[in-house]
């Protein structure tokens, strides 16, 4: 697995196996900080800033913290939902999701300077994605997932399946209720990049965690 690409803006995603993403009410009391040092420790090389309850000069704070975290490690950092966020802390990228604002706005306001990633649900989001400008996708959630309000039932193979035989050049993150047990079964389907939340930062180890999923990856545990 390639674990330490180096992350370069507005290009695509480093080539790495664990997208990380925090959750601080999933994190045993331990703040996105800490978290997130924890993961960079253990190789993760991409992570994802995304938090729905906290008021935007904490997320701010955050964020900038994070970023010269990442940036030190020569990790890759996206921001969650806030463009204006990310485009201040010099972000390399942006997630959006189906309800915030459209790709073609958010590539108007950051270039070809971020990475914008698009969470899809079902081909006709993907396809569109595609066809805006996306350069990744989230797939997903595979399986039922309880980190997001409001989130859809899970789309389970069938969509990822699509997605692999459909846009084999496209990168994209499968995403949703995927936990140690069940990731061979996402890899075997095609993913190269999968995303964990609360199985990561919900670990009382994350390092051994993180562990224990990359051999699960690579089929060295069953």
């Amino acid at each position: 697995m390639l674990q330490n690409a180096e992350p370069k803006a507005g290009t695509k995603l480093p080539a790495t196996d664990i997208y990380g993403i925090t959750a601080e009410e999933h994190s045993l009391g331990r703040d996105n900080i800490d978290v997130v040092k924890q993961m960079i420790d253990a190789g993760i090389r991409i992570i994802q800033y995304r938090e729905k309850e906290k008021d935007m000069g904490e997320k701010y704070e955050q964020c900038l913290k994070i970023r010269e975290m990442t940036q030190k490690a020569g990790v890759f950092f996206i921001v969650n939902d806030h463009v204006d966020i990310a485009m201040l802390v010099k972000a390399d990228g942006v997630h959006i999701g189906q309800e915030d604002l459209p790709l073609p706005a958010v590539r108007e306001l950051v270039g070809h300077r971020m990475v914008i990633g698009v969470s899809t649900h079902n081909p006709m989001q993907a396809k569109t994605a595609v066809e805006q400008g996306a350069d990744y996708i989230g797939v997903g959630p595979i399986y039922r997932t309880h980190t997001k309000k409001n989130v859809c039932d899970p789309v389970g193979f069938g969509y990822l399946d699509h997605v692999v035989s459909h846009y084999p050049e496209m990168d994209f993150v499968a995403i949703g209720g995927i936990k140690a047990h069940n990731i061979r079964d996402v890899v075997q389907h095609g993913a190269t990049r999968i995303c964990l939340v609360t199985e990561i930062v919900g670990a009382g180890d994350i390092g051994m965690k993180i562990k224990e999923i990359r051999s699960r990856i690579q089929g060295e545990t069953q």
